[in-house]
């Protein structure tokens, strides 16, 4: 709903308002969708070290995601934006691990709407071994993705280039 309003002053110009009543489309979100939280804050007087320890505690108390992208500040200071998407029950969690363990006085933090594929969790045998995949769907289409953390331990327990098991975790999905 919207509704304009002019007062009863005079001034020399005129002035109007508009007041606009907006309801949130959160519980519209269809079944393929979920609302998640991003965190943002730009660092331009933090070492790298102390980014990385952020970064693995951030992932540990349950960030869904995290990077840092390089930026200008004001005086054409270089800094980093730190991101990270988390569920809403963690936002608060999250913003404390930043403001005590870097250099930030402030965070910005927007709710979004995202739009997910489904997926499930699969295992898949290779020559290297088992293998963990995420399978997601749209319609008829569907894709396998090998989980990296599986990945790498067949790679180095045979002893051979991690592209090999990627490869053949991919062929081996595709038959299932």
């Amino acid at each position: 709903k919207t509704g304009y309003g002019a007062g009863k002053r005079e001034y020399e110009l005129p002035g109007v308002l508009r007041a606009m009543l907006i309801e949130s489309n959160s519980e519209s979100l269809d079944e393929n969708a979920d609302l998640i939280y991003k965190l943002e804050t730009d660092i331009d007087d933090c070492s790298g070290e102390v980014l990385g320890y952020v970064m693995k505690k951030l992932f540990k108390a349950g960030a869904k995601d995290v990077h840092y992208a390089p930026v200008f500040m004001k005086k054409n200071r270089p800094a980093w934006e730190l991101t990270v998407i988390c569920g809403e029950d963690k936002a608060e969690e999250l913003e404390q691990i930043i403001f005590t363990e870097t250099t930030t006085i402030g965070i910005r933090e927007y709710p979004l709407g995202r739009s997910i594929l489904d997926r499930e969790e699969k295992e898949v045998e290779t020559v290297y071994g088992k293998a963990s995949v995420k399978q997601v769907s749209l319609g008829k289409m569907t894709r396998a993705y090998p989980e990296y953390d599986t990945v790498k331990k067949l790679a180095k327990k045979n002893k051979v280039p991690f592209m090999d098991v990627f490869d053949a975790v991919k062929e081996a999905a595709k038959k299932k």
